[in-house]
């Protein structure tokens, strides 16, 4: 049977409970112990697939095509574990099935209740992912923070699992803030205090403590923490500030977190180390031996978390060229109003990240137009493809008023468009070519370079594709089609003859790079960026 792990947060948001959450997962796959990972959401949408990424962030997505938390990414550039629509527990869609089930009759009359029906559903989904896989370890985050009115009934499901399953079954790990008030020169632990504090009021008791904290905790601070929240000594775990999250699960190893997680859940297992983690990933991204600026030209700049797979695929692509990766970005609303050369100097390479809605695009266009004119290494994602295109037929193809439906409507030529389908589409929800497809590559094509295979899967987010009306037309002007989708000949890959690296790609690369295996079309593009700058 699978043990269990519940990691909760509390003081403030963005403490990093997923980064907590990977590292575990990271730390005990060292160990050789098979994990799974389950975010749990209070949020009463059913996915963040229809959430701005201004409120929510980027939407992950899996192979089986669910639309998920940024967090699950996390969870798979740490770790190997497996996952799926199952390890996204929204309260939206435990609320939705219970709801469901009751109109069916399913609960013969009786009155639904918090207690026990939306807790039993959360246990049920929980125990329904340990159980598929046939994990060893099953890590459970739960989203938001300790207090927080939506977070209650995934909190009394851990609760419960944690009696039910028994001392050595579950362990709840809280992560925590020890802020340091500067006009005082001293570091608090009465945040702390609290937190344990309505924590144990709802009946679940942390047996670890994750402490943020810009400065090391001293001794007498471990001490005073743990007699005050009634954990061993050895289990108030540092979590400092780092400079690459890459380097957390090398911290919580010297601090023995793995060891202690391990001891508290009955498991005796030989200590492997994780110096391929250090050597390979750590190091690199400590002391590289190169530099390269890529600038991503993108419409949700100002949000860190909008683009967040896209910057950690960037890092992933610098760590296998042994190359420190600085990203330049750069507003394409900024770039409608001064054009973009002046932005571009320093560059090296310019990527061009999904979205949707008609904001931004021309400076976009204009950021391809200039690259392509002046052979700068070029990646298009999703979007980015779909506005290379539209640039290739408006300025070498010379399609007047070349365009996107999604844009305009009324477009003359328009080379990128809704298929049939999407057409007849109402609901917004999970509604898009979501998840993973095949594809076939063109040889003799950076793309083919990059994979050394010719067929490929790759998970897709979006609703409009290339118009296979206008591929003949376009393709005898010189844009080559370097990847397709065999059982609905849909263009995934473009690119251009006779330019350094200029590839677009329909579908989202970033989803499937980790630090240790960069994704394929992310280290091609670095390698060229690093060629361009010589």
């Amino acid at each position: 049977m699978s043990k269990y792990i519940f990691v909760t947060g509390g003081v403030v948001s963005s403490l990093g409970k997923g980064i907590a959450a990977a590292s575990i997962g990271k730390l005990l796959e060292a160990r050789g112990l098979k994990t799974a990972i389950i975010k749990c959401d209070p949020y009463l949408n059913v996915d963040p697939g229809t959430m701005n990424p201004y409120q929510h962030g980027e939407v992950y997505v899996t192979d089986d095509g669910a639309e998920t938390d940024l967090d699950l990414g996390h969870y798979e550039r740490f770790t190997n574990a497996h996952l799926s629509r199952d390890s996204s527990i929204t309260a939206g869609r435990v609320y939705f099935s219970v709801i469901t089930k009751e109109r069916h009759g399913d609960y013969l009359g009786k009155t639904v209740q918090i207690i026990p029906h939306i807790t039993d559903e959360i246990k049920e989904r929980i125990m329904k992912v340990s159980k598929s896989n046939d994990v060893d370890v099953t890590i459970v985050e739960i989203g938001g923070t300790v207090g927080d009115i939506e977070s209650l009934p995934f909190l009394e499901a851990i609760r419960q699992l944690r009696w039910e399953l028994g001392e050595h079954y579950a362990l709840n790990i809280h992560v925590t803030l020890l802020p340091y008030i500067k006009s005082a020169g001293e570091q608090k632990t009465k945040p702390t205090q609290h937190s344990v504090g309505r924590l144990r009021e709802i009946g679940i008791i942390p047996q670890i403590l994750m402490c943020r904290t810009e400065r090391p905790i001293s001794q007498e601070q471990r001490e005073k923490i743990a007699l005050f929240c009634n954990v061993d000594v050895e289990a108030v775990i540092e979590a400092p500030d780092v400079k690459h999250i890459y380097e957390c699960p090398v911290v919580f190893k010297k601090e023995g977190l793995d060891e202690l997680i391990l001891k508290k859940l009955n498991i005796k297992l030989p200590d492997r180390g994780i110096k391929s983690w250090e050597e390979g990933v750590v190091k690199r991204l400590r002391s590289p031996a190169k530099e390269v600026t890529i600038a991503v030209v993108g419409k949700y700049i100002s949000l860190q978390d909008a683009y967040k797979s896209i910057y950690e695929a960037l890092v992933h692509g610098g760590i296998a060229n042994n190359a420190r990766v600085n990203i330049l970005k750069i507003d394409s609303e900024d770039v409608e109003k001064s054009g973009i050369k002046k932005y571009l100097k320093d560059a090296h390479g310019v990527l061009i990240p999904g979205g949707f809605g008609s904001r931004g695009i021309e400076g976009k266009i204009a950021a391809v137009k200039y690259v392509r004119e002046n052979n700068i290494p070029f990646f298009g994602i999703c979007l980015g493809m779909q506005i290379a295109t539209i640039e290739f037929a408006r300025n070498v193809a010379l399609l007047k008023g070349a365009n996107s439906t999604e844009f305009d409507a009324e477009t003359p030529n328009p080379v990128i468009s809704l298929i049939e389908e999407q057409k007849r589409v109402k609901d917004m929800g999970a509604s898009m070519r979501l998840g993973a497809y095949s594809c076939v590559l063109t040889k003799a094509t950076c793309s083919f370079e990059a994979y050394k295979n010719d067929k490929i899967s790759e998970r897709h987010r979006h609703r409009y594709e290339f118009n296979n009306t206008f591929r003949a037309q376009l393709m005898a002007k010189g844009l080559l089609i370097a990847g397709l989708n065999p059982e609905r000949d849909l263009v995934e890959i473009v690119e251009i003859k006779d330019h350094p690296w200029f590839v677009g790609c329909q579908f989202h690369p970033e989803f499937k790079s980790k630090p240790d295996v960069a994704h394929p079309l992310f280290k091609g593009f670095i390698t060229a960026a690093l060629n361009f700058g010589k």
